[in-house]
């Protein structure tokens, strides 16, 4: 004899399955993080950008970019892990890094 069913109770939710982000940080080395990154990267090329950048995603739709992404919780991070900022979609950050490359602000 089999045990009658009952209807599963509506205010009981599954637990939502938790994701986890991988990010650079400051150091170069990958981490997880419950959040995901703020910016984009490419490894080989040692630059950031955001996400939405019209050069990145033209890259990525040509292939091959995909496995050299990288991502930043923010530009500080990028920065110290020796990254530089996209000229198309970061030109002003761009311009100041291009002034000074090696970090130095300008005095």
């Amino acid at each position: 004899m089999t045990a009658p069913r009952t209807a599963p109770d509506p205010t009981i939710r599954p637990a939502a399955p938790s994701r986890t982000y991988t990010l650079v940080g400051t150091d170069g080395a990958a981490y997880r993080s419950a959040e995901p990154g703020a910016l984009g990267g490419h490894r080989r090329g040692r630059l950031y950008g955001r996400l939405d950048c019209p050069s990145a995603l033209r890259a990525i739709a040509r292939g091959g970019y995909v496995r050299q992404r990288v991502f930043f919780a923010d530009a500080a991070t990028a920065r110290a892990a020796g990254y530089r900022p996209c000229a198309v979609c970061l030109p002003e950050e761009y311009a100041r890094w291009k002034s000074h490359p090696e970090g130095q602000a300008p005095s």
